[in-house]
């Protein structure tokens, strides 16, 4: 299917100036022929303006809208995460920009409804100290407050890095994945000397359990030799005793 709009440019460039507006011209092409209705949504619906927010693309015919980035009373981070969406839809001829409903693009019952989201890019002024809008001079017409996108989960911004913040980001993650090999290795050899520790001891324990049995062992074989050997003695003893006794009976 074609498309129903081509959005020149791509992005949104604004050039910041502590206390200055910046604006940047978006043309709409309508390739059907077809009229198109077309609003627009921001995320920071508070930091730009956009004249019009909505409006009908005739069919092969060309439409302009400016969006205005307010003052900035302090110079904001050159990396922006604000956000456009642009929406369209085919409507009946005749259709104006007062019968335009956001019921128009709500994809219910099979309607079509292209989104284009859109990133918004911070650029410095130039050297000269005389600025002008980036896509020539802004066009007086009715003024329109921005819709706010009400999907913050699906319209969330996405952030382009810097190909310097890449490349330093691509060096970062090697460099960790090192130290994680490094890691590694040493955590499997502490597992290695802990499992050969654990075996050394499990056998120390099994040696030492032998050791104690053979001592219990001749503990006893040592107990009973010394009863075996000390009964003659006292036989002995006793049978000089009786000697002596019949002698002196003998004598008398």
């Amino acid at each position: 299917m074609t498309q129903l709009l081509e959005i020149l440019p791509k992005e949104l460039k604004f050039i910041v100036e502590v206390k200055k507006q910046s604006s940047c011209s978006i043309q709409l092409t309508n390739n059907t022929y077809h009229n198109v209705a077309f609003k627009v949504k921001t995320t920071s619906p508070k930091k730009y303006s956009v004249r019009p927010n909505v409006g009908i693309v005739d069919p092969k015919s060309t439409f302009e809208f400016i969006v205005t980035m307010q003052a900035q009373k302090v110079a904001p981070d050159m990396v922006c995460r604000d956000k456009f969406l642009i929406q369209s839809t085919t409507v009946p001829v005749g259709t104006t920009e007062k019968d335009i409903t956001p019921s128009m693009f709500a994809k219910d019952n099979g309607k079509h409804v292209e989104e284009v989201k859109m990133r918004v890019a911070l650029i410095s002024p130039p050297e000269s100290p005389v600025l002008s809008p980036i896509n020539g001079v802004l066009k007086q017409g009715p003024f329109f407050e921005p819709s706010v996108l009400k999907d913050p989960v699906e319209n969330r911004v996405e952030i382009l890095a810097p190909p310097q913040t890449e490349l330093k980001l691509a060096s970062d993650i090697e460099e960790v994945k090192s130290k994680l090999h490094v890691l590694e290795s040493k955590l499997n050899e502490a597992e290695a000397t802990i499992s050969k520790l654990t075996e050394e001891k499990r056998r120390g324990n099994q040696e030492h359990k032998i050791l104690r049995e053979q001592l219990d062992v001749l503990r006893s074989r040592t107990s009973v030799k010394r009863v075996h050997t000390g009964f003659p003695l006292l036989f002995v003893a006793m049978t000089a005793l009786i000697s002596i006794m019949v002698g002196y009976l003998l004598h008398l």
